[in-house]
């Protein structure tokens, strides 16, 4: 997103402005938190090889004690079963933040509605970083469902976010009245001052 698209669908300067800073405030945050993924993933490799070079030291020495190299056999799986979870943590949080993108791109108006209709047990993440199968679903979600995305011509700016990764907000949402338990209290209001 640039500025001379946002122009294009006839933004004004104020608007541009206004949605170029909130997406930098979203962009910002995606990074920071990408970063320290990253370097908590790789101290967390390095730990798990130093890990498994002072197991492999000390099977070395434990030569004929059947019982410590069951202990040490047991830790190398323990190990690899925590290195597997790890990186299936990060392939999972990399697929969906992909996928928040590309629906993004997409112009998905909600997209955790459009997320919710589609199969992502089909779509898979390659090697390069990109979702395999998705574009067939969504266009067939574009021709089905075609509200659920904002079209060519709609100029209307998109929502600024709602949430900011790793703020702590608090909203003051109205709380939702029930218009019948509404009218249920008034009638047992009335009915009260009628007995007296």
């Amino acid at each position: 997103m640039n500025r001379d698209e946002l122009k294009e669908l006839g933004l004004n300067d104020e608007q541009i402005e206004a949605v170029m800073k909130s997406h930098g405030q979203v962009v910002n945050a995606t990074k920071e938190e990408l970063t320290s993924a990253q370097s908590e993933r790789d101290s967390l490799k390095q730990q798990l090889s130093d890990r498994d070079d002072q197991l492999d030291e000390l099977k070395g020495k434990a030569q004929g004690n059947e019982e410590l190299q069951s202990t040490i056999e047991a830790l190398k799986e323990a190990n690899n079963q925590a290195k597997q979870a790890y990186e299936k943590q990060l392939h999972d949080q990399k697929f969906n933040y992909e996928l928040e993108r590309s629906l993004m791109t997409a112009k998905a108006k909600n997209p955790k509605a459009v997320k919710a209709l589609l199969d992502t047990d089909t779509i898979k993440l390659n090697e390069e970083g990109q979702l395999i199968g998705l574009t067939e679903q969504l266009s067939n979600l574009m021709e089905s469902d075609s509200y659920l995305f904002a079209e060519e011509g709609d100029n209307t700016p998109p929502p600024a976010p709602t949430h900011t990764p790793g703020a702590n907000q608090k909203t003051n949402t109205p709380k939702h009245v029930d218009p019948f338990e509404a009218g249920r209290q008034k009638a047992l209001e009335r009915h009260k001052k009628e007995e007296k």
